[in-house]
């Protein structure tokens, strides 16, 4: 099959384009983008297509860049297509934003691309990325310590919408901008191959050959070390991009649908999740959750790393209210009293949850139902006719504990902390601390301990409710009847 006819059959079987489509093609003049422009011509009256050809100079390599921008315009002229070339100095905004200088390009060249594709009213943008560019991304991403998004490589279309640049171009006039590679399953061999057989005579780059960047060291060196163990090992490295690829567009959409369940309140400032509907969700979309935060708040972020996720993962797992774990650019992730909190450090909203006014006091019946007073919070407390210890021992929500009702002395109360005060709380061997020094010790913030909500039997504290059962009521194996008492926001399942 020769390769204009696999081109067409790619570009049919992930539907690149559409009949009628403006299509802006960036064109180095290296032997990728020289192929891509000359099929794309070849495919221009099957798809009544409409090209412009876009050419970035970086600003460096001196009269050998200037050489290929007039080698361009000459081109794009000869073909009877209209040509954009524009100069940016790089290498200055690659040390303002303090990036690598391969980052920087690509930044700026997709932004440039971008406005171009928008000043003529383009839909999709052609880049000449080929099948041994896609094993090189792989194989980069993997040393690099990627999840399964970098080990995708690229795709054959993407969004324009959702790389990480510096100001994401507008939209152009005739809808959302999309990046096509349709040379994505071409090897390199082939690109060269079809440009001698059609007299072209491609640009060299004598900048691919320097080794001091990552990606030419992976191209050079590592990559022909690597086909002395298995020389498909190109082919190998696309196939898992394809097959990881498949698994994270289903991962995608579990996440989005586990978004929609445990995310409360999404602005530009902070992501707040319900944590028992984010505690629910199996490993994997936790992680997917917590990065999914990041990158809507950050969009220029490009990657955010397993660490910082999984300290995150943990800290919303196990910590206590209050607890913080550091995310990139600036974000932090703290746990509320029944949140996880994405946000600018600095901008964590204040929590909601059960609180009493300093001094309040109020009566508990066992069983019934209790209102706090001025919010939308309850108390219920009941006496199930079936319980288990390994029920209670599962308990995860920290809005419910389960006491011993023998154990429960009269009278029952729900009231604030009292200066002096003592507690026993569960597995402290019946060691019982100052409170306000336990509060210290748990990480609850010094603003909520006046408020916080606690169940005091016979004037010993049974639950600082969210936190500890006191060691007074623990239930075990002894435990004839066992009391639950569950805080729940007016609306929520189960709620009294």
């Amino acid at each position: 099959m020769d390769l204009l006819t696999q081109i067409r059959d790619f570009i049919h079987r992930h539907s690149l384009l559409a009949p009628g489509d403006v299509v802006v093609v960036g064109v180095s003049g290296g032997p990728d983008s020289l192929c891509l422009l000359h099929l794309l011509r070849e495919l221009q009256a099957t798809y009544r297509l409409q090209l412009y050809v876009a050419h970035l100079h970086h600003g460096v390599r001196g009269k050998e860049a200037d050489d290929d921008a007039a080698f361009v315009a000459a081109l794009a002229q000869q073909w009877q297509l209209p040509v954009t070339v524009e100069r940016q100095d790089v290498l200055a905004v690659a040390r303002e934003q303090q990036l690598a200088f391969e980052e920087a390009a690509r930044r700026v060249r997709y932004a440039f691309l971008g406005r171009v594709a928008g000043q003529v009213g383009a839909t999709r943008i052609a880049v000449g990325h080929n099948a041994d560019d896609q094993a090189e991304t792989v194989l980069m991403h993997w040393l690099r310590g990627a999840g399964l998004a970098g080990l995708r490589g690229m795709l054959p279309a993407t969004a324009l919408s959702s790389y990480r640049l510096f100001q994401p171009p507008a939209d152009s006039d005739a809808g959302p901008l999309t990046l096509i590679r349709p040379l994505l399953a071409t090897p390199r061999a082939d690109v060269e191959q079809y440009c001698a057989a059609h007299g072209l005579q491609p640009r060299f780059d004598r900048s691919n050959l320097d080794t001091t960047l990552f990606r030419n060291r992976l191209r050079h060196e590592l990559l022909p070390l690597l086909e002395t163990y298995n020389p498909n090992v190109r082919q190998r490295l696309c196939h898992t991009a394809a097959i990881v690829a498949a698994d994270y567009d289903l991962l995608e959409r579990l996440r989005d649908a586990a978004w929609r369940e445990t995310v409360r309140q999404e602005s530009e400032q902070a992501v707040i999740f319900d944590r028992a509907a984010w505690l629910a969700q199996p490993l994997s979309i936790q992680r997917a959750l917590i990065r999914a935060a990041a990158y809507r708040l950050r969009p220029q972020l490009r990657d955010v790393g397993f660490i910082h996720v999984e300290n995150g993962r943990r800290v919303a797992e196990e910590g206590t209210t209050g607890a913080q774990s550091t995310l990139p650019d600036g974000l932090m992730l703290q746990v509320g009293y029944d949140s996880i909190v994405v946000a600018g450090e600095g901008r964590v909203p204040s929590f909601t949850g059960p609180v009493l006014p300093p001094g309040k006091e109020l009566l508990v019946a066992l069983p019934g139902q209790l209102a706090l007073p001025n919010q939308p919070w309850a108390l219920e407390a009941s006496l199930p006719r079936r319980w288990s210890l390994a029920e209670i021992e599962a308990n995860r929500d920290r809005w419910t504990a389960w006491l011993d009702a023998d154990r429960l002395a009269a009278p029952l109360l729900l009231r604030s902390r009292r200066r002096g005060e003592r507690f026993r709380p569960q597995g402290m061997a019946g060691h019982a601390p100052k409170l306000s020094d336990w509060m210290t010790n748990a990480k609850i913030p010094r603003a909520w301990r006046d408020r916080l909500p606690l169940l005091v039997a016979g004037g010993e504290i049974a639950w600082v409710c969210g936190w500890r059962v006191s060691e007074m009521a623990v239930v075990g194996p002894e435990t004839r009847r066992a009391a639950r008492f569950r805080l729940r926001m007016a609306g929520r399942e189960g709620n009294p």
